[in-house]
């Protein structure tokens, strides 16, 4: 699971050096699976981006299989209940790896029906990095109520969420936004 961290946080990199844009101008997504991706690259290179969004993240990799479908991941994953497993998921559980630094803009979102990554990975990440967050870019959370995973949101639910997590991104790195009228 490292290398896919590493070489997401190479291609951040790569697109600072070859100056298609800047730390202040890169912001990481990801839901599910990425979520994770997005949280373990956040905890691990905070410098590098100005705003994280982990949806529905799998964040706690130390207990994830004690939720619901969690238990199915373990194949992928390992548990931390096998020592050897144990050593590799602390290195680089989110949950785990947040340390009292300067984060970037954080907008994490969950669900409160989600059956698939309970949205106990969500809270407890966002309650850890608000406490430990030394600089002065916000860590919020966004939880959908009467909302699962993803699949089956309504048109409604999905242009909220998304105009929410634009402007969050936007808003933090200080872009603007100029409407125009069409012409009718």
């Amino acid at each position: 699971k490292q290398n896919v961290f590493d070489d997401f946080i190479a291609a951040g990199e790569f697109l600072i050096a070859e100056q298609y844009t800047s730390s202040d101008k890169l912001a990481i997504m990801g839901g599910s699976n990425g979520g994770l991706l997005v949280g373990a690259c956040l905890t691990q290179r905070p410098d590098l981006f100005q705003v994280a969004i982990p949806r529905v993240g799998v964040l706690d990799m130390l207990r994830y299989h004690e939720f619901t479908i969690g238990w199915a991941w373990a194949e992928d994953y390992g548990r931390s209940d096998d020592p050897d497993a144990f050593k590799y998921l602390i290195k680089y559980s989110p949950l785990h790896n947040i340390k009292k630094v300067e984060y970037p803009a954080t907008f994490i979102m969950t669900a409160d029906h989600d059956d698939r990554v309970v949205p106990a990975h969500s809270f407890k990440f966002a309650a850890e990095l608000q406490h430990q967050q030394q600089g002065n870019e916000p860590v919020l959370i966004r939880i959908e109520t009467s909302a699962g995973h993803g699949a089956g949101k309504p048109t409604s639910k999905l242009i909220d969420e998304n105009a929410d997590m634009l402007s969050f991104m936007l808003y933090n790195m200080n872009e603007e936004v100029s409407y125009k009228k069409l012409d009718q």
